[in-house]
């Protein structure tokens, strides 16, 4: 704490301090003394708490210590960042008046609240993450003819001032868009009652009359200048329009400046995306792999694009895959074209380091940009001509790179100014000064002249005094507390004339000065001060030059940004051996050798590749039996990463694939006790099921997972037919349905659009090989004990579940039952004991050649029986 005023509550500052809280009572509240951030009461408490500092007990309260913590002011970001990352916000109160200029304290008020939506600082934010804030507005709950219903949705991204708005019809949907956008701050009305779907981001209640549509209506065509907003397409998007009207208010009162990046306000149309929900999103680990981690997710192995723009845009892209074939197309073009020509590497290479140009534009057009930011764009288009002479020969060939290639035209005039201004390795901070380049203008030059002929200044008095004196250990020098100064040793201090005046008296020396170094004192200061002016008014003319050119330089961004990813999926395409899809009208999914891209990237051996068919008539419903551990779960995930892949206009892990349309994916795979919501494992297993059944469609992927499992055997295998049925039946999706009740594979002798399919496994010696390839027709067996073995179950165990699988099997056939399987199992044989290393080398590859057929294989599939053999090898028993 800078100040030397005993601090009381009573006393003018705390006063003040206490007037201004009362303004933020939920918000931690930084209030400026000096060099420092205080924070006192309760605050100091929290934050001493959340940002581990220093928390003291000064003065008095109601007969108590006041508890004070505080931060230097040069830490602001950093500890600004740690308060964001745990969802808090802060009031940045700043002394905004002069010290000494009126009574009582200094004149201080909250210039900005920082939350973790309003953030545009690069210090504060993650640079391949986008920060959204969102606002929901449901229906009114009342009934009212003629009045919409749902929800609407409005999100901004601050840091690039993208705004966007659509309306939902009901909560499922509402589930999905918010899981898609995944806000850091999610605003609702006040009143409204709990929201489907919200509660996972802590939404913030705010007054009902910010979502009012006429008020919010206000608000946005007040914001962008205009009569309404049907230039935007969002006219008459009631809904969607409270909400966007809440949210920009929300802004407006915590940034508390101008809001000029915000430019337009998008309408998003859910008709054009292929729709995941939040389930969905999370078993095929797209972005964050079950376990929360990014390594291992399909973002991360996709993920190469050299600028933090492209790195956004791709995550966008995999977030919102399109429906929309002919954007498809042409970014399948673009890929292609970029293969054909070799001219990705060239392309990268001029891509490596790119600037992000999006939000530093942001910050330039908010006027908070600082001197590295403009260093930083500046560097950024010096490599527009690169990459628009290696764009040239390719534009005809692709409507998209054509389109780029014209964005990417170089800024000749823009980048000579930039680089005719700015120094290399500029400051910090603006304040610093000595950002604007010598040789730029020449009033700044005659400045910084005169400080720095100072120093020369300076040594001609010392010399001229010292001979005057005769003292030859005179010095002059400077401090910032004194100012320039003469110094002498006090023994020799009654030698100096009556023209030094004395400043300072020390132990061994005493200051003076004399009119000539007070001349020179202030006509120095000023030349200082007026060059910080100087610098910092061209430093804005910079500023004010590039808003100027905003829409230009956020099309350059747009269009580094699209090229990145590009470039980054020919990469990959190339690298990883995947091929481009045919997106097909007709409806269907046939896929020739398809691949779990994840999986497959980890590991050492060659993948097994499958197909996979799905054809509306005739294989609308494939039920896949087959051994735990046989790749079930893992052929059914690719068929929807495939698709997935296809819809954000990327290759696929495919020798070929032809995908029809496909409008949503869901996924009812694995599940756990939602303890946080009171619910089991079998009862979220089932909501999620009931979301598929409710909401799935002829044009729908769905893949179900050992549905009924978590329920007693006969419930489970009820309800596993019952959803089989109804989703071939009225659903009519496209559906690949994994189960091991051996009953269901029966329903393809009653559905004509039904099909089984099985992965592959061989016993050999009660041990099982995972062959990993799916073949027609049901499993013959479930492997069971076998995968209880290899899990390392003991052996006496074992032996007594052979024991209750006979007794099951023998009351079975005495009844005539069905059993609790379609078939009758193999005979129970008890649990070998272990055999030599050679031996059971020599059973497994002759189990191994006995499956084979030389004359009817293909190379592939020679190669295949090759690595199993090497695994039968490795693992004999």
């Amino acid at each position: 704490m800078s100040t030397a005023e005993p601090l009381s509550a009573h006393t003018p500052m705390m006063q003040q301090y206490l007037g201004i809280k009362a303004e933020y009572p939920d918000t931690l509240l930084l209030y400026r003394m000096g060099d420092f951030y205080e924070l006192f009461y309760a605050d100091a408490e929290r934050a001493a708490s959340l940002l581990d500092i220093t928390l003291t007990r000064r003065g008095e309260s109601a007969g108590e210590p006041i508890p004070m913590a505080g931060i230097p002011v040069h830490t602001l970001e950093t500890y600004l960042s740690r308060l964001l990352k745990m969802g808090e916000s802060a009031a940045i109160c700043e002394q905004t008046g002069t010290v000494g200029s009126q009574k009582g304290p200094v004149h201080r008020e909250v210039v900005r609240i920082v939350t973790p939506g309003t953030v545009t600082e690069e210090a504060l934010l993650d640079a391949r993450q986008v920060n959204r804030l969102v606002a929901v507005c449901p229906a009114p709950t009342a009934a009212v003819k003629g009045r919409k219903t749902g929800y609407g949705v409005a999100s901004l991204d601050f840091a690039s001032g993208r705004f966007r708005v659509l309306e939902v019809t009901d909560a499922t949907e509402l589930a999905a868009e918010l899981a898609r956008l995944d806000p850091v701050e999610l605003l609702v009305p006040d009143q409204a009652e709990a929201i489907p779907g919200c509660e996972p981001f802590g939404p913030q209640r705010h007054a009902d009359w910010h979502f009012d549509a006429v008020t919010a209506h206000r608000v946005l065509t007040g914001h962008f200048g205009t009569r309404d907003l049907s230039g935007f397409g969002c006219e008459g998007l009631d809904l969607g329009i409270a909400a966007a009207g809440a949210l920009l208010a929300y802004v407006q009162n915590r940034y508390r400046g101008d809001l000029a990046h915000i430019t337009g306000l998008g309408h998003e149309q859910r008709s054009q995306m292929l729709v995941l929900d939040p389930a969905t999103r999370r078993n095929l680990e797209l972005t964050r792999t079950l376990t929360g981690e990014r390594r291992g997710s399909l973002l991360a192995l996709l993920d190469t694009t050299r600028s933090a723009m492209g790195s956004r845009l791709l995550m966008q892209w995999l977030h919102q895959p399109l429906r929309a074939r002919a954007v498809l197309r042409e970014r399948q073009i673009a890929i292609t074209t970029l293969l054909e020509a070799d001219a990705t590497p060239a392309l990268r290479d001029a891509l490596a380091g790119s600037a992000d140009i999006e939000r530093i534009l942001s910050r330039i057009v908010l006027g908070s940009a600082r001197p590295r930011d403009l260093t930083a764009l500046l560097a950024s288009l010096e490599r527009l001509p690169p990459l628009h002479a290696a764009l040239a020969p390719l534009a005809d060939a692709s409507a998209r790179l054509q389109a780029l290639h014209a964005a990417l035209a170089p800024e000749h005039d823009l980048t000579a100014t930039l680089s005719a201004a700015l120094v290399e390795e500029p400051p910090l901070r603006v304040t610093d000064g000595g950002m604007i380049r010598t040789g730029f203008d020449p009033e700044l030059d005659r400045l910084r002249a005169l400080e720095s002929d100072a120093d020369s200044f300076l040594r001609e008095i010392e010399a001229r005094e010292r001979e005057a004196t005769g003292i030859p250990t005179l010095k002059v020098a400077y401090n910032r507390v004194h100012g320039y100064y003469i110094e002498v040793s006090r023994t020799r201090s009654a030698e100096l004339p009556g023209r030094f005046m004395r400043r300072q008296t020390l132990k061994n020396a005493e200051r003076y000065t004399t009119e000539e170094l007070k001349r020179f004192e202030d006509e120095i200061l000023s030349a200082r001060e007026q060059a910080m002016a100087r610098e910092r008014a061209l430093f804005d003319g910079l500023l004010a030059e590039l808003q100027g050119r905003a829409p230009r330089l956020r099309a350059i961004a747009e269009a580094v940004a699209e090229l990145d990813v590009l470039a980054g999926l020919a990469e990959r395409a190339k690298r990883l051996d995947w091929h481009c899809p045919e997106l097909v009208d007709e409806p269907g999914i046939r896929i020739e050798a398809g691949r779990h891209p994840v999986v497959e990237a980890g590991l050492d051996a060659p993948f097994v590749a499958n197909d996979t068919e799905l054809a509306p008539e005739t294989r609308r419903l494939l039920v896949i039996t087959g051994p735990n551990m046989g790749g079930k779960s893992t052929y059914m995930r690719q068929t929807a990463l495939i698709v997935l892949l296809a819809c954000m206009g990327s290759f696929v892990p495919a020798t070929r694939a032809q995908i029809g349309p496909v409008d949503r994916i869901f996924t009812r795979i694995g599940a756990s006790d939602d303890l946080t919501s009171g619910r089991s494992t079998f009862m979220v297993e089932m909501t999620e099921a009931a979301n598929i059944l409710h909401n799935a469609g002829p044009e729908s992927l769905v893949l179900m997972d050992e549905i009924g499992r978590g329920t007693s055997t006969f419930d489970g295998l009820a309800l596993a037919l019952a959803c089989a049925e109804r989703l071939t039946r009225q659903n009519r999706a496209l559906t690949l349905f994994a189960t091991h009740y051996f009953e269901l594979t029966t329903l393809a002798e009653r559905e004509p659009a039904v099909a089984n399919v099985h992965t592959d496994a061989m016993e050999h010696e009660h041990s099982i090989v995972f062959l990993h390839q799916v073949r027609e027709g049901p499993a013959n067996q479930s492997y069971g004990l076998q995968v209880a073995q290899l899990a390392g179950v003991p052996a006496d165990v074992l032996r007594l579940a052979r024991t209750h699988l006979r007794e099951l099997e023998d009351r079975a056939a005495a009844t005539d039952s069905p059993q609790l399987g379609l078939f009758t199992p193999a005979p129970a044989e008890p649990i070998a004991e272990p055999i030599p290393q050679a031996a059971a080398e020599e059973r497994a590859l002759k189990a191994l050649f006995d499956t084979l057929d030389p004359d009817d294989m293909s190379p592939r599939e020679a190669l295949d029986a090759l690595y199993r053999m090497k695994e039968a090898l490795r693992n004999p028993d």
